[in-house]
């Protein structure tokens, strides 16, 4: 996809903050244990296109929060990606070669780090929303802000959704459950990431802040309809990971249960309801209107 000129800056703005933000909140490769934290690296500073950031940071922007409180919580959403990466491409789960077009981090090192990589990244990432000075903020917005992360990437969210993925495959879902797993696998996350932008202005109106929610709540499902798209329509260098997993795997998708063209028109069918709950923004809230674009066009 071709950006438009201001997503291309807010884009590149973001990418250089939160790489900065992750490179010193992350241990540095030479202190022990050198081999962890060598790899806790290698799996969180290879690029990637750093979606969840950007959405905390144009979450912020839009209720007008400075870009140096946003830095903390954009790089804490990255670690739990992150994490959730490594543990998602272990044999166990999906077990990939791949990611980012360079060897997943199990295969870089071996399984037990990549566990180990998983268990650390997620426990930085509440330390730092915990303790990282470099972001203002009271007790009571940091403890909010933990609860958030905390409830996306647990049970109840990411890892929820994840072992109600492992546990459909092979089988048929309708419509409902397959919603239901991805709101909770891929949605929480997005979901989380905007809260967490939105949170650092406590005093924002009850009203703005749901129709955020609801955006997040319509991108974050729309994104993994994107997913299950490039899966079938995309080519693995393109995508940086294995093509064509979801068919070998038997897995449940928007496309196997809604043809292409239906999941198409599905993802297309979000982002609209997406953008319609911005409508009480103004322009300072353009970088997640371009980001709800974003998520359907991009073709990895």
């Amino acid at each position: 996809m071709i950006m438009n000129d201001g997503l291309k800056a807010f884009t590149l703005k973001c990418q250089q903050r939160v790489e900065q933000a992750l490179d010193r909140i992350l241990p540095p490769s030479t202190t022990l244990p050198t081999r962890l934290h060598e790899a806790m690296r290698y799996a969180t500073l290879n690029g990637g296109k750093r979606i969840r950031p950007l959405l905390v940071y144009a979450a912020g922007q839009a209720l007008n929060v400075s870009w140096e409180r946003l830095d903390t919580p954009a790089s804490a959403v990255e670690l739990i990606h992150a994490y959730s990466l490594v543990h998602d491409d272990l044999p166990a789960m999906d077990d990939d070669d791949l990611r980012r077009n360079q060897p997943t981090c199990h295969r870089a090192y071996d399984e037990a780090t990549a566990i180990l990589v998983g268990d650390a990244l997620q426990s930085l990432a509440f330390k730092s929303l915990c303790c990282d000075p470099c972001m203002q903020a009271d007790a009571r917005i940091r403890l909010s802000m933990v609860e958030t992360l905390a409830r996306a990437s647990g049970s109840r969210g990411m890892a929820g959704g994840q072992a109600i993925d492992l546990e459909a495959v092979g089988r048929e879902l309708n419509l409902a459950e397959l919603e239901n797993l991805h709101i909770h696998k891929t949605g929480a996350l997005i979901r989380a990431a905007v809260r967490l932008g939105a949170l650092l202005d406590p005093d924002a109106d009850k009203a703005l802040t749901h129709h955020l929610d609801h955006y997040a709540k319509c991108i974050g499902l729309a994104f993994q309809i994107q997913d299950d798209i490039l899966d079938i329509e995309g080519d693995t260098e393109t995508l940086g990971k294995t093509q064509g997993k979801d068919l070998v795997q038997e897995k449940p998708t928007y496309p196997s249960l809604l043809g292409l063209a239906g999941a198409k028109e599905k993802a297309q069918e979000l982002i609209q309801e997406a953008l319609q709950s911005l409508d009480a923004f103004d322009n300072e809230a353009d970088p997640l209107r371009w980001l709800g674009h974003y998520i359907t066009a991009r073709k990895h």
